[in-house]
């Protein structure tokens, strides 16, 4: 069973694991859109939101939801790595949801750092302010990143060019068969630009990212946990397993 709490505008959700996770995640992305069928989502990649991807895609086959006029906007993208690579954010966004969908290819966003980094990130920037986010989902990177905002990243920042932490190398290694093509930097929507979303849904998906949940629960925000930002949105859903809340 879930429980549901109200910590001042933050509303949190335990689920008992991360299918239940994923269930009660796709739900709420899929009440976004029937509530507004042009909807503009903030998507995130790595293990957190694939099996919401993996729901989203059958609530699509059950012609339960639509995506032909919803806009998506990806967090992020490596630097140094093709879009092609089947390492790259491109590719997996493709390979776990868009291919398998009805969303029109115009339609997803992420940045490109094949073009040269500073008109790439003024032109992710350019497309955010067009297109204001109705729903950002985001993971939660074990040093409290969101996006690739590391720690001590500055939290007025738009788009822009980050070196990755040494932990969240670490992290991702697993990712990459030839580790020494792990990339050192990312392109990554800002702090600013996540806050600019209208609601956000902030996955905590194992045990391994308890000490940032903790920090964000703690109500005091700080650049060494970037994620506690979010304690000024107006409309943030946590939703965690039981594990990393630890009652």
């Amino acid at each position: 069973m879930m429980n549901n709490s109200m910590n001042n505008s933050m509303k949190k959700i335990i689920v008992n694991d991360e299918v239940e996770l994923s269930q009660v995640v796709s739900e709420l992305i899929v009440r976004q859109i029937e509530e507004k069928s042009d909807s503009v989502l903030g998507l995130a990649t790595g293990k957190s939101p694939e099996r919401t991807y993996e729901k989203l895609v059958q609530y699509y086959k059950d012609h339960k939801v639509s995506f032909k006029d919803v806009k998506t906007f990806n967090l992020d993208e490596y630097v140094g790595i093709h879009v092609e690579s089947h390492e790259s954010y491109h590719y997996f966004m493709s390979n776990h949801l868009f291919n398998h969908i009805d969303i029109k290819s115009e339609n997803t966003h992420l940045p490109n750092p094949m073009m040269p980094l500073k008109a790439c990130c003024e032109a992710y920037e350019a497309l955010l302010a067009q297109q204001p986010i109705d729903l950002q989902l985001l993971g939660l990177g074990t040093n409290g990143h969101i996006g690739f905002n590391e720690p001590y990243v500055d939290f007025d920042l738009g788009v822009h060019v980050i070196e990755l932490s040494e932990q969240t190398r670490q992290d991702n290694l697993k990712y990459f068969q030839d580790h020494s093509e792990m990339p050192t930097h990312a392109v990554t929507m800002g702090i600013r630009n996540i806050m600019n979303a209208k609601k956000i849904i902030l996955i905590v998906n194992n045990e391994k990212k308890k000490a940032a949940y903790d920090a964000l629960m703690s109500g005091v925000i700080t650049s060494e946990w970037p994620v506690t930002a979010l304690i000024n949105h107006p409309d943030l859903t946590v939703v965690a397993v039981k594990s990393v809340v630890g009652n």
